[in-house]
């Protein structure tokens, strides 16, 4: 493998996403990963593994629970968890205290961690309760201010780099175990390298979408969505070209999204659209605009974006932008 350059993650035009970059608190971290019916944001758990962790990164704890999200269980080819498996589980009301006690006053980390904490905290708002977690922290983020010399984002390839065994992917026990062992050498680079730890504050999220009726038709699972395809029109303008900071969305840019949303990605698309925008679905030179809440990940789309220089912002500076979207020079 080669080592990754700086210049790599160099930084597009950017507007931030708010970040704590201190110590962790004494009580130490709680390593998460959930397993789901989906992405989106009417999705549900359906299982959920945490290994609590000291303030060393020294396992002193581990739990699971499969979770019944009363409804389709989604791609059971991905992982393993049928209706007859989760037909007998506790729903997540009745496993939110346990869970919660795992989490209070602990530094939450996952590997993509806003998509497991978006997860988590629409469960709990479900509940009519809140997830006790203040912060946390994505351990792809933390690769990549590591610099490890990672070919790419995925779990596995972070495991093999420190030599952790994976047992049973998109089993979420196991992944948190695989996750834990990974971040402990890891948070051990960063306080010798005096490198700060990427803190995320947590935002509770309130926009929980709605249940959509449970059909094996109405979503496709890409590797990347899990939701229903939708065909639109092309867009009636010409590209006018890149965003620039500090000036207007105009009609006709091509905008991508990648990653986790508090806001459905298709009503995100459709606003947009409606605005007089292109949806693009990948990366490339033409593309004016990237939408995510993580810069810095490693998804295809981010990288080619860091590659190129493409202009990045996140969603709620995007949700600014849509407010007032500059009609087509030649409209």
């Amino acid at each position: 493998m080669h080592a990754i350059q700086p210049e790599t993650y160099g930084a597009p035009r950017t507007v931030p996403v708010p970040a704590q970059r201190s110590a962790a608190p004494a009580e130490g971290f709680a390593v998460v990963d959930v397993e789901t019916t989906g992405l989106g944001r009417s999705d549900r758990v359906i299982s959920a593994g945490v290994y609590q962790l000291d303030a060393d990164g020294e396992v002193t704890d581990h739990w699971y629970t499969l979770v019944n999200p009363e409804r389709d269980p989604g791609p059971v080819w991905i992982h393993g968890l049928t209706d007859d498996l989760l037909s007998g589980a506790p729903t997540f009301p009745q496993i939110a205290e346990d869970l919660a006690e795992r989490l209070r006053g602990r530094v939450m980390v996952a590997h993509n961690a806003l998509f497991d904490w978006n997860m988590i905290s629409r469960e709990f708002s479900r509940a009519g309760l809140r997830a006790p977690v203040e912060q946390r922290l994505c351990t792809m983020v933390l690769s990549r201010d590591l610099r490890l010399p990672l070919p790419n984002g995925k779990l596995s390839t972070l495991a093999a780099y420190f030599g952790v065994q994976q047992r049973r992917a998109h089993n979420a026990l196991d992944d948190a175990r695989v996750l834990a062992e990974a971040f402990r050498p890891s948070l051990h680079l960063a306080r010798q390298g005096g490198v700060p730890l990427p803190l995320q504050s947590c935002v509770a999220v309130t926009d929980l979408g709605e249940e959509e009726p449970a059909s094996p038709a109405r979503s496709s699972w890409t590797g990347s969505s899990y939701r229903q395809a939708k065909k639109r029109p092309p867009c009636p303008y010409p590209n006018p070209g890149r965003w620039e900071d500090g000036k207007p969305l105009v009609q006709g840019m091509r905008v991508a999204f990648t990653g986790d949303t508090a806001t459905d990605r298709e009503l995100l698309e459709d606003r947009a659209v409606e605005a007089g925008l292109h949806i693009a679905g990948s990366v490339s030179r033409l593309t004016s605009l990237l939408v995510t809440n993580e810069p810095g990940s490693w998804s295809g789309k981010a990288r080619r974006a860091r590659e190129l220089g493409t202009p990045v912002v996140g969603e709620d500076a995007f949700l600014q932008l849509l407010r007032e979207v500059a009609p087509h020079p030649g409209a």
